[in-house]
């Protein structure tokens, strides 16, 4: 078994024995793979009443979990400390809902009140709940997602769904784009695909190809492959551009560049490097550029022969954008400085910001402003200072865990381990201009990538393993 020296691995005494994987350890992977599908499927996760099915999916996992346990005599689990940020929201989330003293509301009412720290409770309630799904998701993700089997299954799941998602969203776009599944309209938003806002489409895409990106170009990919790799990316890039997305454009030509800077630094990085890996020539970085510039042109042109010339102009600035709740960012992101400033340490509550906006708004009501279109700010606003650092703990280790993995791996799990990474990158960048990961199931892809990025994986090729109580990787 390799050894991790960031990573505490316990493999139970039935669970792994070889490479072979017990029944219920499979489930769990199956659901894992299923929970993002059905999200994503279901109008991308933002109904209630899907939580409830998101809900006893996570249960059933818990429940296997324990059962694989039992079974083994022994706990399965991944103690990497990138979990301990989601954690630390969760924790925020609870005091934010403690009656923490009371307070008077002058002559308004002769008793005092409880003085809860969120200014919506019965949001920040639903919003931890949603915390603590995506923390058992991901444990379970870093745990079971421990074997090259497991991992291909799921780079395979990010990309065929990735593509299948931008085939129907385009065929649905030019069919109706006024609703999804022809049944279900959004007035107050513009749709795409399964999702009620077509930005976090963008966003959902950018995810997706940057997995599809990472392979595409990866040295043990191929040819054949390839061919598919960049049919898929190029229906995700149409699919991009369709939303007309601002945010989606910048974030997707980001991905590329992540794709290939990871590329061209990544024999550097390499501490495993094979012996039979051949070096990075200058005819391969100008084949990887034609290729990007070549898909770039077909990704283009086929919006202007499907008649998205507006959506094209619009994502690259070149036409005026009309009036609309989402283009008042500046105002927003104003405004959640405020409401930092006048709750600092643990913020307005978890989700409370519609609430809190409500304060310092000047405009004239016709909008309600839930988000601040700026997960960094709003994550300032909602959960203060504390829940920023989590935040920011967050990402530094996304980025250290998997520059490591990148580093110290070689052939598919690095190539996988780039693409991830990359699309988790783009997912950050767009966030800085919107809420992405405010809806679902783009929540729970990110923690997918993110466990793909950094996860440690035993080759398939190891050697068959003795069976054992428990095992430990220091």
């Amino acid at each position: 078994m390799e050894e991790s020296h960031e990573n505490k691995v316990f493999y139970a005494e039935d669970i792994i024995i070889g490479n072979s994987s017990s029944r219920l350890s499979s489930a769990v992977v199956a659901l894992l793979l299923i929970i993002p599908i059905f999200a994503t499927i279901l109008f991308g996760g933002v109904d209630k009443t899907t939580w409830i099915f998101l809900t006893i999916f996570c249960l059933t996992i818990v429940l296997a979990w324990f059962a694989e346990t039992r079974k083994g005599k022994g706990f399965l689990l991944n103690t990497s400390a990138i979990q301990l940020p989601l954690f630390g929201w969760v924790l925020i989330g609870i005091v934010q809902l403690l009656p923490l003293g009371t307070r008077k509301m002058g002559e308004l009412l002769s008793v005092p009140v409880s003085n809860i720290v969120s200014l919506d409770p019965y949001r920040t309630r639903f919003f931890v709940l949603h915390l603590v799904i995506y923390a058992v998701f991901f444990a379970a993700c870093l745990t079971f997602i421990n074997n090259e089997s497991r991992l291909k299954k799921t780079f395979l799941m990010v990309i065929i769904f990735g593509a299948a998602m931008a085939f129907f969203g385009i065929l649905q776009r030019l069919a109706n784009p006024d609703g999804i599944y022809g049944l279900r309209n959004t007035p107050q938003s513009i749709p795409f695909g399964p999702f009620v806002n077509q930005h976090h489409f963008a966003a959902f895409m950018e995810m997706t190809a940057g997995v599809a990106l990472g392979l595409l170009f990866g040295k043990k990919t191929a040819r054949d492959k390839k061919i598919l790799l960049i049919i898929a990316v190029c229906v995700m890039g149409v699919g991009v551009v369709l939303t007309s997305s601002r945010g989606g454009m910048l974030s997707i030509i980001s991905v590329l560049a992540f794709v290939a800077l990871f590329n061209f630094f990544a024999g550097k990085w390499s501490t495993k490097r094979s012996s039979t890996e051949p070096e990075t020539t200058m005819q391969r970085k100008v084949v990887m550029a034609a290729g990007v510039f070549a898909a770039v042109i077909i990704i283009f042109g086929v919006v202007l022969s499907l008649g998205g010339n507006d959506e094209l102009f619009r994502g690259i600035g070149a036409t005026k954008i009309q009036d609309g709740v989402s283009n008042g960012r500046a105002y927003f992101w104003s405004i959640a400085l405020k409401i930092f400033l006048e709750h600092p340490i643990l913020g307005a509550g978890f989700d409370a910001f519609g609430v809190a906006f409500t304060k310092f708004d000047t405009w004239n009501g016709m909008f309600r402003v839930e988000q601040a279109h700026n997960e960094y700010l709003q994550t300032l606003a909602d959960s203060g200072v504390i829940g920023f650092i989590c935040l920011s703990a967050f990402v530094y280790l996304l980025f250290r865990k998997g520059l490591k993995t990148i580093a110290e791996s070689h052939g598919l799990r690095r190539d996988v381990a780039i693409g991830a990474l990359a699309g988790c990158a783009g997912l950050l960048i767009h966030s800085f201009v919107d809420f992405p990961m405010r809806t679902p199931s783009n929540a729970f892809f990110f923690l997918l990538l993110c466990a793909l990025a950094t996860v440690p994986v035993r080759s398939s090729h190891s050697e068959p393993s003795r069976r054992r109580r428990t095992s430990t990787a220091l």
